[in-house]
């Protein structure tokens, strides 16, 4: 009998293992992933190809790439003020969108005069590095990628997804925020 209580404790005690995990049902392999990021980098050179071919074409600018991912050209400088907006700063100004087939998608009179609190609010991603290379007054013309414009989603009205488009900005006013400045009120 006691062999046969001790056999049958060996047996709890081996059967009484610690949890096991439990495996997932599917394994995910990640090429989602990877091909959604090949197909981003197809359409961004793709895109960017286009830019090129319209800079090319126009002899009478003269564009310069930011450090975003947009080219843009200068129609009207300001050479006397050298503030450039920042972070907190209130700026107001007006744009336009338009495609690259420059088929007019929104007015400056439909945008109206935009009042904005630099990185504070939400424009898309162009447009919020854009006004930071204006200063007061000026006036530029932007080429913006669809990654830089409204993305996959479009605007859900005239852009559509993935669509980049060409915006004209002007810069009206610049109310500085105290702090930009590193000034105690």
């Amino acid at each position: 009998m006691r062999n046969v209580l001790t056999i049958i404790l060996l047996i709890v005690l081996v059967g009484c293992g610690g949890p096991e995990p439990r495996r997932p049902v599917k394994v995910k392999s990640g090429s989602f992933f990877k091909e959604s990021v090949e197909r981003n980098k197809a359409l961004l050179e793709k895109e960017e190809e286009l830019i090129k071919e319209i800079i090319e074409t126009d002899t009478v600018n003269t564009y310069i790439a930011s450090p975003s991912g947009f080219w843009y050209y200068f129609e009207k400088k300001n050479e006397a003020s050298a503030y450039h907006p920042k972070t907190d700063d209130q700026i107001l100004f007006s744009y336009n969108l338009v495609s690259f087939t420059n088929d007019t998608l929104y007015t400056m009179k439909e945008n109206g005069p935009t009042s904005y609190v630099v990185d504070k609010e939400q424009l898309f991603p162009g447009l919020q590095n854009a006004v930071k290379l204006l200063k007061i007054n000026e006036r530029a013309t932007f080429l913006f990628p669809s990654l830089q414009a409204y993305g996959y989603h479009g605007d859900g009205s005239k852009i559509g997804p993935r669509t980049p488009v060409k915006s004209t900005i002007e810069l009206h006013t610049i109310i500085i925020n105290q702090d930009s400045l590193n000034l105690k009120p």
